[in-house]
């Protein structure tokens, strides 16, 4: 499809409150900043129109199954290799890890919490905010995934970003992200998700002044939408609603430019006169894009019991297993729950997989106290986990004549893996660890008697269950 021709004036303001965008997830999409910029009926011809470079980014091996092969071909004033040698950060960054293992970080099975973290006072852009809370398996074998979080006060100046390592899953939980890709601009405000692909370069700008949120990387592979599987052909994220910035490109002289790019979980830097937006057209499917978590379509019991979180999976990144996820982005959204003579929250549990859980703003429900927005908790392999005390007492003393109830105001999610994450030691020695976690389960009390429970729903004694 072809997106509308995007107006711009190089170096002038970006008016980010009024984007287009181009709408579709996976499409193969065309966009020109200039009309006849793109090259008909070849990628590569021995002149582009308006003597543009052409470049092509690749997210997948040339040979990857059609139907899984990712690429961009973008046409741009000068081409990316146009810089001086790559060199270490100095200063380094220190709380990157895209390789883990006994010398980086630790393993544990217990229960873990973290109260949010607050704002820097000293001037933090969007690089310097990021750390590592946990991850597993290896940038370098291109198997894994690193969970980081981020907190910023200042906008990234003179510099773009890139991860050499994966996939970006940024989720804002405070404060708007102005981005600036080379396929062009997206506005992410709390509530959004966006993606960024491995091997974009980006910049990111706080017009609120401040940001803090969340960031799943993932190696070796990308993400997709979930199989729907009985569900049919509809509902959980759609499609459509998934957008991609429209091409949008900057002409100007950059003295020290700097390109920031993650490799191997080092940062490394290279100087060029630039700017790295000046991508005046490009078509393909490898692309940043951005959705909308408000637009989810939940799926929910109507009878008994509780369904299993995998059903509000909004986006995936597979294994070889069927079925197995190397990093699953769960969301727990406003919704109706009306299960009959059911335990509703969240039940008690032990996982095969390990979950990274965050929140957004609201409350959760599976906890009464002590997961505050911005906060965030990992369960890992088989470790015991489920409602605290007060949320367990609470849902008992209802009884089972509860009616309908809509949890509103809330917006939870988990990050899902088959692997075990080993967590970083400054997460561990965090100010911010909330060592008091376990208590919330220590309240909970036997409610055994040798006596059967009485079951209240003549709906199950009848067997129409």
């Amino acid at each position: 499809m072809e997106s509308k021709k995007a107006t711009t004036n190089a170096g002038a303001a970006a008016d980010f409150e009024n984007l287009e965008y181009v709408s579709g997830f996976g499409n193969h999409v065309s966009s020109e900043a200039i009309a006849g910029a793109l090259p008909q009926g070849q990628n590569s011809p021995l002149i582009c129109p308006y003597g543009l470079y052409a470049e092509q980014i690749s997210g997948t091996s040339f040979t990857a199954p059609r139907k899984l092969n990712l690429r961009s071909w973008l046409y741009r004033i000068k081409p990316s290799v146009t810089h001086e040698p790559f060199k270490p950060r100095v200063p380094t960054h220190g709380k990157f890890v895209s390789e883990f293992n006994q010398s980086n970080s630790s393993a544990t099975p217990t229960q873990l919490r973290w109260r949010p973290v607050d704002i820097p006072e000293a001037p933090t852009d969007f690089i310097d905010g990021l750390f590592t809370v946990c991850g597993a398996g290896s940038s370098y074998l291109r198997h894994g995934y690193a969970i980081h979080m981020y907190t910023a006060n200042k906008s990234m100046e003179n510099c773009a970003f890139c991860s050499a390592d994966g996939d970006f899953l940024i989720v804002p939980q405070k404060g708007k992200l102005w981005i600036t890709t080379e396929c062009g601009r997206l506005q992410v405000v709390p509530g959004e998700i966006v993606v960024i692909p491995q091997g974009f370069r980006f910049v990111v700008d706080l017009p609120d002044g401040s940001a803090r949120g969340y960031v799943a990387e993932i190696f070796g592979t990308h993400f997709q939408l979930p199989d729907l599987g009985p569900i049919g052909a509809n509902g959980l994220a759609a499609p459509r609603d998934f957008v991609a910035p429209v091409a949008w490109f900057e002409q100007s002289t950059c003295p020290g430019y700097t390109i920031v790019q993650k490799f191997g979980g080092e940062l490394f830097t290279a100087k060029q006169d630039f700017s790295p937006f000046n991508v005046v057209a490009w078509h393909g499917n490898y692309v940043p894009y951005k959705y909308d978590l408000s637009k989810f379509c939940p799926y929910n019991t109507v009878l008994i019991d509780h369904s299993d979180p995998s059903i509000n999976t909004v986006l995936t990144a597979p294994t070889d297993k069927p079925g197995v996820a190397l990093l699953d982005f769960v969301i727990f959204p406003p919704r109706w729950v009306v299960a009959e003579h059911t335990f509703r929250p969240p039940y008690y549990h032990r996982n095969c997989m390990s979950e990274f859980m965050g929140l957004i703003y609201g409350g959760y429900e599976a906890k009464a106290d002590g997961f505050l927005p911005g906060g965030a908790s990992l369960h890992s392999c088989m470790t015991p986990h489920g409602p605290d005390t007060k949320s367990y007492e609470a849902t008992i003393a209802l009884g089972s004549q509860a009616g309908p109830q809509k949890i509103a105001d809330t917006m939870a999610f988990m990050f899902e893996s088959c692997l075990i994450p080993r967590v970083c030691q400054w997460a561990l020695e965090s100010p911010n660890m909330d060592h008091d976690y376990y208590q919330c389960w220590i309240g909970l009390k036997s409610h055994f008697t040798c006596e059967a429970t009485k079951v209240e729903n003549t709906d199950l004694q009848n067997g129409h269950n």
